[in-house]
């Protein structure tokens, strides 16, 4: 089984993320940024999860990271801005007959979701959810993550692999 776990990450949080979904998943799954996501990269994929940062109450536009460059030298941590938006991967995700899972990472009372942005993309996309989208909770804008949370990263990568085999075709016998 082919699965990709692809994010946008800005502070590193998104990332640890994923890492840890796929490692949830198996040894088998990548976690990659939007960057190394390619179109070949995904093609044929059976599971792609995808995720990002919730900002400004939505998915992240080129017009927030924009600002998040002209405020970086203000930040404590210095923002990854070096992969293109997880918008502008999804914008162009080729069709695709896989499953697909989405998450975010966000503030405890960020209202809004990017996570059900991008399963609603990846929907359109030809992938057909497996889950609700997740929430993955930060302690502050730029981390650290909240404690337990990469347990329950892994928990879930784990449980999407299991739907995953679950809903896999029977071959004929």
């Amino acid at each position: 089984m082919k699965a990709i776990v692809v994010y946008e990450s800005h502070w590193g949080n998104t990332a640890a993320i994923a890492r840890a979904i796929a490692e949830g998943i198996g040894p088998e799954a990548q976690a990659m940024s939007t960057a190394q996501a390619t179109s070949a990269v995904v093609a044929g994929a059976d599971l792609i999860v995808a995720g990002s940062p919730l900002l400004g109450f939505s998915l992240p536009t080129d017009g927030m990271l924009k600002g998040i460059a002209t405020n970086a030298a203000k930040d404590p941590v210095p923002p990854d801005l070096t992969h293109p938006s997880m918008r502008a991967w999804l914008d162009a995700l080729p069709q695709g007959l896989g499953h697909a899972a989405a998450f975010e990472t966000r503030i405890w009372w960020s209202p809004g979701s990017a996570a059900k942005a991008i399963l609603q993309r990846l929907e359109a996309h030809g992938y057909r959810p497996l889950d609700k989208a997740q929430k993955f909770i930060v302690e502050d804008k730029y981390g650290p993550l909240r404690p337990g949370e990469m347990e329950r990263a892994k928990a879930w990568g784990e449980a999407l692999m299991q739907t995953t085999v679950e809903q896999a075709p029977t071959p004929f016998a």
